[in-house]
C-alpha cells in the first residue's frame, strides 16, 4: 500500500463512523444503512441463488509495485464476478469487509472502491454494503451475489468423456504482466502497446459474463456443463475438473492459446508454463459436446478455443499433436497455493 505525504488524512484520524460515511457513497442508498442490505426480488422456482466469497490480502495478492488503489479494487471486484461467472450467474451485488491499517490513507480506501464500481458498472452489479474494522494488514474480503436458472447451472463435477474442453482468451497474459512490472527490463525491445496489453490483462482482467448468453443460446434447451474459471491456472482448472467429475482429460499443447507474440519474446516453454501455471487470466474453462463446443467457439471466434477433451482414463495430460513432444502428465503441483 502506498504512503500518502504526511498531511494526508489517515482512516484513524477519520474514524470508523466518518469513514463509513464516505464509502456509503459508492453504494445504492436504498441498500445501505441498516444492519443489512434487503434487495428485491421475484421469486421464481427455478432459479437458484449463487453466493462466493474471495480475499485479498496486501503482500499476498497486491502490491505497490504492481497495483493503484483502483487496480487492487477492480481485481478485487473482478475476481467475485469471475467466481459467478463460473457458475453460470449473473450478478446481483456485492458485500465488502475491510481490515486496515490505522494510518491507512483515506485517498487509499476511496481509490480502491472507486476501482470496483468501475468494474461493477460494466456489469450492471452494485455494492450492498460490508464492514470495516482494524486489521495488522489491509484486507479485502468481498462477498459476491448472482442468480441462476437451476438447470443452467455449471458445476465441475457435470463433466463426461468425449466432451470439448473449451477455454476463452488467452492463457499466459497476466503472469507476463506481472512479470513486466515486477521486472520491467524484461519487456525492454517489446512494443509499447505489447507491454500496455499485458500489464492491462493483469491489472484490470475481465470477468467473462460476456460469453455466457452465447453458451445459453448454441446450449438450447438442454445439458449439463463442466466448467469453472482460470484464476488459478489453466492446468489448476481442468485438473479440479476431471476429479471432480471422475474422468481424465487431455490437452493439446500447439492449441492452448497464448498472448500474441509471448513465446517469441519469452520462449516457447516459458509462455506454456505461464499459461498453465501462471494464473489469474480468469477465463472461463468448460467442458461440452464436441457439436456445441464447435458452435461455440465459431460464434466467439477469435475469442475461445477447443483445447482437449475428456477422457475415460482419470490421467490428466499435456499431449501434442505435432509429436514434438511426448506427453506429460498434469497436476496442480505448479500452480499456486496458498499453504
Amino acid at each position: 500500500m502506498k504512503k500518502e505525504p504526511k498531511n494526508f488524512l489517515s482512516v484513524r484520524e477519520l474514524g470508523e463512523q466518518g469513514l463509513l460515511k464516505r464509502l456509503q457513497r459508492f453504494c445504492p442508498p436504498e441498500w445501505v444503512g441498516d444492519d443489512a442490505a434487503a434487495i428485491a426480488m421475484t421469486p421464481e422456482p427455478n432459479r437458484s441463488l449463487v453466493v462466493t466469497t474471495d480475499m485479498l490480502v496486501d503482500g499476498v495478492h497486491f502490491s505497490d509495485r504492481t497495483t493503484s488503489a483502483e487496480d487492487v479494487g477492480w481485481r478485487a471486484a473482478a475476481a467475485n464476478l469471475s467466481d459467478l461467472a463460473a457458475m453460470g450467474a449473473a450478478p446481483l451485488a456485492i458485500t465488502v469487509s475491510l481490515g486496515l491499517q490505522g494510518d491507512t490513507p483515506v485517498s487509499w480506501v476511496e481509490g480502491v472502491y472507486t476501482g470496483m464500481v468501475s468494474c461493477l458498472d460494466r456489469y450492471q452489479t452494485a455494492i450492498a454494503g460490508g464492514d470495516v474494522c482494524k486489521a495488522p494488514v489491509n484486507v479485502i474480503s468481498i462477498t459476491a451475489i448472482g442468480w441462476v436458472p437451476t438447470d443452467r447451472t455449471i458445476r465441475r463435477q457435470n463433466g463426461k468423456p468425449g466432451d470439448a474442453i473449451v477455454v476463452t482468451g488467452v492463457h499466459g497474459a497476466s503472469r507476463a504482466g506481472l512479470e513486466l512490472l515486477l521486472h520491467p527490463e524484461t519487456g525492454k525491445d517489446w512494443s509499447e502497446e505489447e507491454t500496455q496489453e499485458l500489464i492491462t490483462a493483469h491489472q484490470r482482467p475481465n470477468p467473462r459474463l460476456d460469453v455466457l448468453p452465447i453458451l445459453w443460446e448454441v446450449m438450447g434447451e438442454g445439458g449439463e456443463i463442466a466448467g469453472m474459471d482460470s484464476s488459478d491456472g489453466l492446468a489448476d482448472a481442468i485438473v479440479q475438473i476431471a476429479r471432480a467429475s471422475g474422468v481424465g482429460a487431455t490437452l493439446d499443447r500447439p492449441l492452448i492459446p497464448l498472448p500474441p507474440s509471448l513465446s517469441q519474446r519469452v520462449g516457447e516453454e516459458r509462455a506454456l508454463e505461464w499459461a498453465l501455471y501462471g494464473g489469474e487470466d480468469f477465463e472461463l474453462v468448460l467442458c461440452l459436446a464436441p457439436e456445441v463446443a464447435r458452435q461455440f467457439v465459431e460464434r466467439l471466434g477469435n475469442r475461445a478455443a477447443i483445447v482437449g477433451t475428456l477422457t475415460k482414463s482419470t490421467r490428466v495430460c499435456l499431449t501434442d499433436s505435432t509429436g514434438a513432444y511426448a506427453d506429460e502428465v498434469i497436476t496442480q503441483s505448479l500452480s499456486f497455493q496458498h499453504f
